[in-house]
């Protein structure tokens, strides 16, 4: 009996019921409770991550195509390694690597 009538007498405290109820209630019932808000974070996060990488991939991308425009040595390489192109007087030789046999 001892125990219980501290106890009980806190639990009149209006405020402090209020408090923990809505603590409560803002933890675990809300829409927006404590575990979407560390779900929805760690998404931002890595949105945040895939944007700095694309960024990062538009000016590579830009650097190589004002190269292509402005050197043509950028464009020879290119179509003699992409598209197996060659001079007049040149041979070409396509060395593939052997099939692995299982």
């Amino acid at each position: 009996m001892k125990v219980i009538k501290p106890v009980f007498n806190i639990l009149r405290n209006k405020y402090l019921v209020a408090t923990i109820a809505f603590v409560v209630w803002m933890l675990f019932f809300d829409r927006n409770d404590f575990f979407n808000q560390r779900e929805r974070r760690q998404h931002l996060y890595e949105l945040q991550e895939s944007k700095e990488y694309f960024t990062n991939e538009i000016i590579k991308e830009r650097k190589f195509s004002e190269e292509l425009k402005n050197n043509p040595a950028v464009i020879e390489k290119i179509a003699r390694e992409k598209y197996m192109m060659k001079r007049d007087n040149e041979d070409l030789f396509i060395i593939q690597p052997a099939e692995e046999k299982e």
